[in-house]
């Protein structure tokens, strides 16, 4: 029994850790933002040399059906923020006082008093449909973010329906 316990134990530790998957966290000190990453964008590294990425590209990565099913894209967003917290937030200040929200026409920013960041998602009807906390995120993840979550708008159909 005691030769059974010495094996079986280590053995099951080694198959957890194999079975074990990269956090989030993880995965962008690794320089991959888990959530937005193919499977079928790891194979073809190799097309590229970059062989030494692709192991770790696989642990970070979702098939590709997974993530067309599960990623919900919306007409319209609000990013709501507190000016008063910029301090705290600098890369949440640097994308909004950048050009980059303007990329982004059913985007809305709103400045109130003491909110940590936050974006609101919606239905065409303006109904909040999720609502994420976006106080650890840098400028290239909150523009990645609505580059893959809000939904594209047609400029002249936007005008058209914006109009006062």
């Amino acid at each position: 029994m005691e030769l059974f316990a010495r094996i079986w134990l280590p053995l099951c530790f080694l198959c957890a850790l194999v079975d074990a998957e990269f956090s989030a966290q993880d995965c962008r000190e690794l320089g991959f933002i888990k959530s937005q990453l193919l499977c079928s964008s790891c194979k073809s590294l190799s097309d590229y040399g970059l062989n030494e990425f692709k192991e770790h590209c696989l642990e970070c990565c979702q098939k590709d059906s997974e993530t067309n099913t599960s990623l919900n894209v919306y007409p319209k967003a609000v990013l709501e923020v507190c000016t008063c917290k910029f301090g705290a937030y600098p890369q949440i200040q640097a994308f909004i006082k950048s050009d980059r929200p303007a990329k982004f026409p059913n985007l809305t920013i709103k400045y109130l008093r003491g909110l940590d960041p936050l974006v609101k998602l919606m239905d065409e009807h303006g109904n909040v449909k999720e609502t994420l906390s976006i106080t650890k995120w840098n400028t290239d993840t909150v523009q990645e973010f609505f580059e893959t979550r809000l939904a594209k708008v047609d400029d002249s159909d936007y005008l058209k329906t914006n109009q006062v």
